[in-house]
């Protein structure tokens, strides 16, 4: 497959897709964990199509030592028995945060109330900020039909310079 348009070569789009990547480096940053911050970019890559952004957070998770069996399991999160509690509302959360239109008024107050639970007010606004981060990733490269398959974990922390 190859993509139909670089978003390289576009002065605007490169200069924007430089600074979404460096706001995903704010987060990396942050309390909340890398696992959780992984597991709810790779489920919103899988519920948005996003093949690239499927490729890169389930490499940076298995290089961060993330077990393979959760990495298989993260569409079917609700039904698997090796996520935590917070993992769970994160990722309830992160549907929630990403289907919009699909929730007749976004994150609902019961999987808010679970993700309070859980994470203290840093770690909710990294959730908040990565939502919506790689929702914004994942349009440009669904849009644009960027591939997948050739990523190498941290091969962008210097590509976007």
């Amino acid at each position: 497959m190859e993509p139909r348009f670089d978003l390289f070569a576009s002065e605007t789009a490169a200069k924007f897709a430089k600074r979404v990547y460096a706001a995903g480096s704010v987060l990396e940053a942050s309390p909340l964990p890398k696992s959780v911050r992984e597991l709810v970019m790779l489920r919103i890559s899988q519920i948005n199509g996003c093949a690239m952004c499927i490729d890169i957070h389930t490499k940076e998770a298995a290089a961060a030592g993330e077990e393979a069996v959760r990495l298989h399991l993260v569409a079917a999160w609700r039904e698997a028995t090796v996520f935590s509690e917070a993992e769970r509302a994160a990722l309830a959360f992160a549907e929630e945060g990403t289907r919009l239109a699909d929730a007749g008024g976004g994150v609902s107050d019961q999987t808010w109330a679970r993700v309070r639970e859980h994470f203290d007010d840093d770690q909710v606004g990294t959730l908040i900020a990565l939502v919506a981060m790689i929702n914004a990733a994942n349009r440009m490269n669904v849009i644009v039909r960027t591939p997948a398959g050739s990523y190498k974990p941290g091969m962008f922390a210097n590509a976007l310079d």
